[in-house]
């Protein structure tokens, strides 16, 4: 059976969200992050090279990385659900947000988390060009969230599981007021309102209160 091991407050909780949505059995394990630094346990840095979340195991696979999970949950064991083919009139728009996750909203994210640790002065040059970038990411969402109910139209894809994390529970790390944005609020309000995440969040995280506004 497929395991996911998923790490409190981190992107894992993307594969968890997966797994509901598609409606495939698997097997959860929850790790708590050390209280003092946040940081996983050293039985969690242990299952895979990179020592970081997410990471499953399926069979005698060890794969790390949430954009190379979730594609291969979507392709092994979701035969392609949550994931429009070639010939869909949304799918370069699929392509687009499905990368810009990780590729430039979460990594915006991160450094702007990083950057802000090192006490640096407000006019810092390299500041604030990072959030100036962080800032027009949220502004292509907000964009994107007027024009459809979901990433790439109308229904849900795995564009959108790539992308929640970074609006909701990366804020417990880097927050970031979304009251200038009502269409990525709406469009929050759709995703929280799904079964299926609220099931995910449940069993990935009990007790966490989820940053949908």
């Amino acid at each position: 059976m497929l395991i996911v091991h998923h790490l409190g407050k981190s992107q894992s909780e993307r594969i968890v969200w997966l797994c509901e949505e598609l409606e495939i059995p698997y097997e959860l394990k929850r790790y708590a992050r050390d209280a003092s630094t946040m940081l996983a346990p050293p039985d969690y840095k242990a299952l895979h090279p990179i020592g970081s979340a997410p990471v499953i195991i399926d069979g005698d696979l060890v794969l790390a990385e949430s954009g190379a999970i979730v594609e291969y949950i979507s392709a092994k064991h979701g035969h392609g659900r949550l994931r429009p083919g070639p010939d869909d009139p949304g799918f370069a728009d699929f392509l687009y947000w499905l990368h810009f996750a990780n590729g430039t909203l979460q990594a915006g994210m991160g450094r702007m988390m990083l950057l802000n640790r090192l006490g640096l002065a407000e006019d810092n040059p390299v500041l604030l060009m990072m959030r100036s970038r962080l800032d027009r990411a949220f502004a292509a969402v907000e964009a994107r969230c007027g024009e459809a109910d979901y990433l790439a139209g109308s229904t849900l894809t795995t564009a959108d599981i790539m992308t929640v994390f970074s609006l909701t529970t990366m804020r417990y790390f880097l927050p970031y007021d979304l009251a200038p944005f009502p269409n990525i609020r709406a469009y929050l309000a759709r995703i929280g309102a799904r079964p299926a995440y609220q099931r995910a969040m449940a069993k990935g995280d009990p007790g966490m209160e989820l940053l949908l506004s």
